[in-house]
């Protein structure tokens, strides 16, 4: 058998089948994606997906716990409203008492007098257990998100705008107003905030 047999004949054939079978193989082997690959793609999305829901979730827990706090807080908002003019009409009826008739009166009269002030007193405690807070503004900087400004008080000895007189008090519930104070602002006055504010600022440059 010559080599030109031994290249040519069923032999050589037979190698080169092979030859291409493995070239095949090897193609698909290629082509295919390698399985542990894909399982760690899959791990890494269903991880996405859980770490999105989980925050998902998460907010959807804060915002219902502060809309459930808001509601307890401010659901009774309108009938302590409500209650607050009651307050003001037993206070009014109590002030309406000359001060003469006060020192003056029976013991019918006087019994009267207290009984209407501890009902007060007791209304304006109950609302409080509710998160009703009453402002006391008397001194302090006029603050138009709960104070309203009835008149100005010609007054050179207090810091212009400031509350010095309150017409009807104010309250708030929560971290909301109920109600304004209706106020007297001073007039005239000195503007301490200013003058606090370039003390400040000529400490800074100093």
């Amino acid at each position: 058998m010559t080599d030109e047999t031994t290249k040519n004949g069923p032999d050589a054939a037979a190698v080169e089948a092979a030859a291409d079978a493995a070239a095949n193989v090897e193609n698909e082997a290629t082509a295919q994606p390698d399985p542990l690959e894909l399982l760690k793609g899959e791990n890494a999305e269903l991880r996405d997906r859980y770490l999105r829901l989980a925050a998902e979730m998460d907010n959807l827990r804060r915002r219902t716990e502060r809309e459930v706090k808001d509601a307890k807080t401010y659901s009774a908002a309108g009938f302590a409203r409500d209650m607050l003019a009651v307050s003001d009409n037993l206070r009014r009826a109590i002030d309406a008492i000359p001060e003469e008739a006060k020192a003056a009166a029976d013991a019918g009269l006087t019994t009267l007098i207290e009984g209407v002030e501890m009902t007060e007193r007791s209304m304006l405690s109950a609302l409080e257990r509710h998160g009703v807070r009453k402002l006391e503004p008397v001194g302090q900087k006029f603050d138009p998100n709960f104070h309203q400004a009835m008149f100005e008080v010609p007054n050179p000895d207090v810091p212009n705008n400031t509350v010095v007189q309150v017409v009807q008090a104010g309250y708030t519930i929560g971290e909301r107003v109920l109600r304004p104070a209706m106020v007297g602002v001073a007039k005239g006055g000195p503007k301490l905030v200013e003058s606090e504010a370039n003390s400040v600022f000529d400490q800074k440059d100093a």
